[in-house]
């Protein structure tokens, strides 16, 4: 399903976060935001999941605005994984925290039908989880827990994910394995990735924020010219597609650190990067 977020604003007490902020991720498609710190990638997600008001825009996940829809209906269409996003699982298994997912599709009385088990049991298999459905899901290491989460997220049976930094703290063998889940699922994804590299390897199309606005949208090669990575970044670096096809950025000895002449580092340039999304 289609998510487009169209000229969004955002003040947090009465400071202006986000600032006419405007992209589109298409069917399928799985769109990374990527900025430094405090650029407001995490506000901008928190809007999309509908836990933060916009303060004008709209965000539509196919042709409805998010806010105009119940939060039950908002919440079949859209499943969220967040940083520490496990809450009190005290006790649970992985198997009962991945049932908690279907939470949104349970009518009044909240009993599990087949429909249900056949929901967890899918996820639990997707994400490769059965050796471990009857364990604590305290006892699990971060890359297994984060699994843990994304069976969760699927078993909600939704059209769009949205992911916060899902990588974070999992080992690179943990990463690349839970990149590739991701990429088979097939759901329209929208997701923060702090590591360019695994945004380039991760992404069809990336968006850039750089304090509350969009500097750069589009294709990864794109998007990651060297005047970006500069200009937002502070490194010298360029980006090329290998002959195996991955996306790699080579990065200089040292940042910029604000070198006038770091434009003249010998680095090729490409595109503008500025702008509304193209695509």
């Amino acid at each position: 399903m289609k998510l487009t977020v169209d000229r969004l604003h955002v003040t947090l007490d009465r400071n202006p976060i986000l600032r006419d902020v405007s992209l589109q991720a298409r069917k399928g498609d799985i769109v990374g935001l990527v900025g430094p710190n405090g650029s407001g990638k995490s506000t901008l997600l928190r809007t999309v999941y509908r836990s933060l008001r916009p303060a004008d825009g709209v965000v539509r996940v196919g042709e409805d605005d998010v806010w105009a829809l119940s939060s039950r209906t908002a919440a079949r269409r859209t499943a969220a994984v967040l940083q520490d996003g496990g809450g009190n699982t005290t006790g649970l298994t992985v198997t009962e925290i991945v049932a908690l997912g279907r939470a949104p599709h349970h009518g009044l009385l909240g009993r599990d039908g087949a429909e249900d088990h056949r929901a967890v049991a899918d996820a639990v298999a997707r994400c490769g989880l059965r050796p471990f459905a009857d364990r604590d899901y305290a006892s699990l290491s971060g890359g297994e827990r984060q699994r843990v989460l994304l069976a969760r997220a699927l078993a909600q049976a939704p059209r769009l994910l949205v992911l916060d930094e899902l990588t974070n703290h999992l080992d690179i063998r943990a990463r690349f394995e839970l990149l590739d889940l991701i990429r088979t699922t097939g759901i329209t994804t929208l997701a923060v990735l702090h590591d360019l590299d695994l945004a380039a390897r991760l992404c069809d199309h990336l968006v850039v924020l750089h304090e509350g606005t969009v500097v750069a949208a589009g294709p990864v090669l794109d998007v990651l010219n060297p005047r970006i990575l500069g200009d937002v970044f502070g490194v010298r670096a360029r980006t090329e597609r290998h002959t195996d096809g991955v996306i790699r950025i080579t990065y200089a000895a040292r940042a910029l650190a604000g070198d006038p002449g770091s434009r003249e580092a010998g680095l090729p340039s490409g595109g503008d990067g500025g702008g509304r999304p193209a695509w």
